[in-house]
């Protein structure tokens, strides 16, 4: 076989695994196929230098990481937000102007989110969704996956985003196969393929069956109208077609799919938990915009919860990084849709006595999504005489110190009790604040118990002699943790703030604290705290009362840590105090718009009304500038704007 002849032998072999595995349509037999295919393996063992990236032996893995790199998304991959009912998908509807517009319909598969770029046909880069800006570069793995093209008609650059997915059945098998092995089983189906995705191994990942499910889309360039043109698109370069795909045109139709959806749940291959609704026009979704966390064009519209009956054992207390003492329900283990569950939240003392459970009652609990597992009734009538009461607890489970009972919460006030630091510890290294890479709970856990720390600022006193004591800790190790606890030496001001772990101030409040104020954080009043948009007397109370707290430990940290923050500055202009709307297509962003309109002291409202200024209008603006001229606001265009400032 000579290299014509080889790569020949590469594009015939991948039509006949495509036939087979996609299309469930051979047009080989099993014998060609392997004939066909270890000739091919012979010439590259015998030619390394000349193998081809799209060849079908580096489908099967083998090729084993040291560590997954960081990589950017090119646009941001967002999540979804949330709804469980017909009332809040009428808010839903309603909010934006929404009513008249298509929705395209579509299952919501539970598995691990893939971002695939490809450029110039080939597949470039295949990255998880992470924190929406940055995931994992787990490209090797998805070169495995036999439903992923390596190659692709289209030439332009393009993001293809999709899940990744086991179905019921070969999930089963593989379970089937680890016991009869002796090894542990997998817990559920999107577990497994999150897991199986991020394998250091990529055999590994081979062998665990996965599937990938397009459902969307990142930076591209199609010109395209719709989002249903574009996934037509999408399907048409050989990604596997969803069945159930529909355009619906109105409130009731987005309610019969549902149900058609629902009733196909357990008939469905793979494991999903709702589905997704979303504007098919790009134009008026672009228009409509993202809030901090979700589109507001998309909307994942939840099933409802699977309910079992199962016993309640026992009560575990479970102390947070803030001293609130809450209770956790042992259960005997049961399976919900594919999850084993063994306990359920029980939110505080005053839910037991609301629900009046006992220790041993027969109870009934559901789980919705990534929902905890709760309890939701309790059999009374079931009960032999041999249940107990739950007893308030006095003293705290881990520490011994004297419990506060204020009611709704019992708290350990003891500022030094294990639980509340090592939760401190663990939610300040996290992902959605300082992102340290590397220090994570088992970590924490690990350190503390050696005692190399016990607050905040001992994580940037760590070395590499303290570190080399540890077990598990060889160079690259620590000098990759190193390296990320020096990096966040100099976070960002709002997730610093969000780290410090202040009761009632998420990342949310904490944006608009650094964003307000900048370096003025750490000595705001009261009264200036209440002027932030959003904010109540219980956020601006805890704010003031933890910074008067912990001024020492604050200022300890401080000399470590020195958080960035972008001071923002209004200015007083012609514009200040009206209140836009912007709609169209720009020659920016809606985003940067935004902060220009803002930091000359104008409002940025979402829809038009009585009480809009001005409008600014882009092409192919919608129904925010029909409703604009109805009410007689101005619009202007981005040359009017920038005349105005």
């Amino acid at each position: 076989m000579d290299k014509k002849e080889y790569l020949k032998s590469v594009d015939l072999l991948n039509l006949w695994a495509k036939a087979y595995y996609k299309d469930d349509a051979p047009i080989a037999t099993d014998e060609e196929y392997d004939e066909l295919y270890h000739r091919v393996l012979e010439f590259e063992r015998a030619n390394p230098s000349e193998i081809s990236m799209f060849s079908p032996t580096k489908r099967v893995g083998g090729e084993v990481s040291e560590g997954f790199i960081k990589a950017d998304h090119i646009e941001r991959m967002w999540s979804m937000e949330d709804i469980f009912d017909e009332a809040e998908l009428v808010a839903w509807l309603n909010r934006g102007d929404k009513l008249g517009q298509k929705f395209a319909i579509q299952p919501k598969f539970d598995g691990a989110s893939l971002n695939l770029l490809y450029e110039n046909g080939e597949l470039k880069r295949a990255i998880t969704r992470g924190n929406g800006i940055t995931g994992e570069d787990v490209t090797t793995n998805a070169r495995v996956i036999q439903n992923i093209p390596m190659k692709i008609t289209y030439g332009g650059k393009i993001e293809i985003r999709g899940e990744v997915v086991i179905s019921k059945s070969d999930f089963d098998d593989i379970n089937l196969a680890r016991m009869q092995r002796g090894e542990t089983q997998l817990a559920n189906p999107r577990n497994a393929a999150s897991g199986s995705l991020r394998q250091l191994d990529s055999k590994i990942t081979a062998s665990r069956r996965l599937q990938f499910r397009p459902w969307g889309y990142g930076a591209q360039n199609l010109g395209l109208k719709n989002y249903s043109e574009i996934m037509e698109f999408i399907y048409s370069l050989g990604f596997e077609r969803e069945e159930f795909f529909k355009i619906c045109l109105n409130l009731e139709e987005i309610k019969t799919a549902y149900s058609e959806l629902l009733n196909l749940r357990e008939n469905k291959p793979f494991m999903m938990d709702g589905m997704v609704v979303r504007v098919d026009n790009v134009a008026f979704s672009n228009e409509l915009g993202y809030t901090e966390k979700f589109p507001k064009f998309m909307v994942a519209y939840k099933f409802p919860a699977i309910e079992k009956t199962t016993r309640l054992v026992d009560v575990a207390l479970q102390v947070g990084r803030s001293g609130v003492v809450t209770p956790v329900g042992v259960l005997d283990e049961v399976n919900i849709d594919g999850v084993k569950v063994k306990s359920a939240t029980l939110h505080n003392f005053d839910e037991i006595k609301r629900l009046g459970v006992m220790k041993g009652d027969f109870i009934s609990i559901i789980r919705s999504g990534d929902v905890i597992p709760k309890i939701t009734g309790v059999f009374k009538e079931r009960r032999s005489g041999s249940e107990t009461p739950i007893e308030r607890p006095h003293n705290c489970p881990v520490c011994g110190t004297m419990l506060l009972d204020e009611g709704v919460f019992i708290k350990c006030q003891n500022l030094e009790c294990k639980a509340r630091v090592i939760n401190s510890l663990i939610h300040y290294a996290s992902k959605r604040c300082l992102n340290i890479d590397g220090l994570g709970e088992a970590i924490v856990n690990q350190l503390f118990e050696a005692g190399f720390i016990n607050k905040i600022a001992d994580i940037y006193r760590l070395g590499a002699n303290e570190l080399s004591s540890l077990e598990g800790f060889k160079d690259k190790k620590i000098s990759n943790l190193l390296n990320a606890i020096n990096i966040a030496r100099t976070p960002n001001l709002h997730s610093f703030i969000t780290g410090l772990g202040i009761e009632h101030i998420g990342e949310v409040a904490a944006k608009k604290i650094a964003r307000q104020f900048g370096d003025k954080w750490l000595e705001l009043s009261y009264e200036e705290l209440m002027s932030i948009d959003g904010f109540g007397d219980a956020m601006a109370e805890s704010y003031v009362e933890f910074m008067q707290v912990n001024r020492e430990n604050l200022a300890e940290l401080l000399y470590f840590v020195t958080p960035k923050f972008e001071k923002f500055e209004v200015k007083q202009s012609d514009i200040s105090g009206k209140t836009f709307v912007i709609t169209g297509t720009l020659s920016k962003g809606r985003d940067e718009f935004k902060a220009i309109l803002e930091a000359h002291g104008a409002k940025v409202s979402g829809s038009v009304s009585k009480k809009t200024d001005f409008v600014l209008a882009g092409s192919e603006a919608g129904s925010k500038l029909d409703k604009a001229r109805e009410l007689g606001v101005r619009v202007i265009s981005e040359e009017e704007l920038m005349e105005m400032l």
